[in-house]
């Protein structure tokens, strides 16, 4: 069997080629309620908030010359300089980072993944990743079948989502678990906080979802497109402008649940790629602000490879998507 089920949902890695020319941005608005690595994302859409951050650090984003800070505001008139930096051919290496482990034998890790933390090394993202963590963790012993970058990576969450992910520490399991990814055989359930009140208690998304045309960083539904994608939702609870949901991934689209919560008109709160209009009509309506998308993988559920044993595990909510639920539960809202 291939294992190229990761192919649906992976960035570009680096490919050691040359820096571009530096990029020139003229900020044509004062916006001081938004960061500027937060603007920047919607300006440079190719690049993630992370890598405008490294960016940053390295000084390489000038604002009228100056070194630019993540938390400064766009202002009119200001011209903002972005020098690329090089890629480099990555590997990753093991780093002594806190893991929140939720079951572990000889074969296979599931974890409550962190906020911030990238599934495996990318662009902007040498260090400081899950797969980082677990070749610690598990002194090497991963699968090889996703090669030096994300040794043991059956499948991946978004640098911001939250919650249950499943890695094999051996290419037999690696293989059983990707197989049953393929067949649709895992069971896995999200939390999410969208933008709106949902009107109806339940519901499905049938929509196929490919790269944008223009925007290559994003992902839309295109109608035509060869990648089906369904999500199946359901409300847990309608909050002040928004509504907690519980949904159900059957395919394993780039994006799936935030780019189809968009589709109907609810994007997640606090998606700094999807929603970020609706996000700063609910602050403005509620004074809740999410600083990240509210997803989580609350649960994953699928077969040992090796022994058939059913297994379910489940991972808590993090402390920024219960503060932004309490919030929500008691917000007053100006609309």
């Amino acid at each position: 069997m291939s294992a190229t089920w990761l192919s649906d949902v992976d960035e570009e890695l680096s490919t050691g080629e040359a820096a571009p020319e530096p990029t020139v941005v003229t900020i044509d608005e004062t916006l001081t309620s938004e960061r500027l690595d937060r603007y920047l994302t919607t300006r440079l859409p190719h690049i993630s908030r992370g890598g405008i951050q490294r960016l940053m650090r390295e000084g390489c984003i000038l604002v009228d010359g100056k070194p630019a800070k993540p938390t400064q505001h766009p202002v009119a008139g200001q011209t903002v300089e972005v020098t690329w930096l090089a890629p480099r051919e990555l590997e990753a290496k093991p780093e002594d980072l806190p893991l929140d482990i939720l079951f572990e034998d000889d074969d296979l890790v599931v974890v409550n993944k962190p906020a911030g933390m990238p599934t495996h090394p990318g662009h902007g993202h040498e260090g400081g990743t899950l797969v980082n963590a677990l070749l610690h963790h598990c002194a090497g012993s991963l699968s090889g079948i996703g090669g030096v970058v994300r040794p043991g990576i059956v499948h991946r969450l978004d640098m911001d989502t939250t919650g249950c992910l499943v890695a094999a520490k051996n290419d037999a399991m690696h293989l059983g678990l990707a197989e049953q990814f393929k067949e649709r055989e895992v069971d896995k359930r999200y939390h999410a906080i969208v933008c709106g009140r949902l009107p109806n208690d339940e519901g499905e998304i049938d929509a196929p979802i490919a790269r944008h045309p223009v925007n290559r960083k994003l992902m839309s539904v295109q109608h035509g497109a060869n990648r089906n994608a369904r999500t199946g939702w359901r409300v847990i609870e309608r909050l002040a402008n928004s509504t907690l949901v519980d949904a159900t991934l059957h395919t394993g689209r780039t994006h799936q649940i935030r780019v189809h919560f968009k589709h109907i008109g609810f994007p997640l709160a606090g998606d700094a790629l999807y929603g970020t209009k609706a996000t700063a009509q609910l602050a403005g309506d509620t004074g809740v602000r999410a600083e990240r998308q509210m997803l989580h993988a609350r649960s994953l559920a699928f077969t040992h490879p090796r022994n058939d044993e059913q297994l379910s595990f489940e991972a808590a909510w993090p402390s920024d998507f219960e503060r932004v639920l309490h919030e929500l539960r008691n917000a007053k809202t100006n609309s």
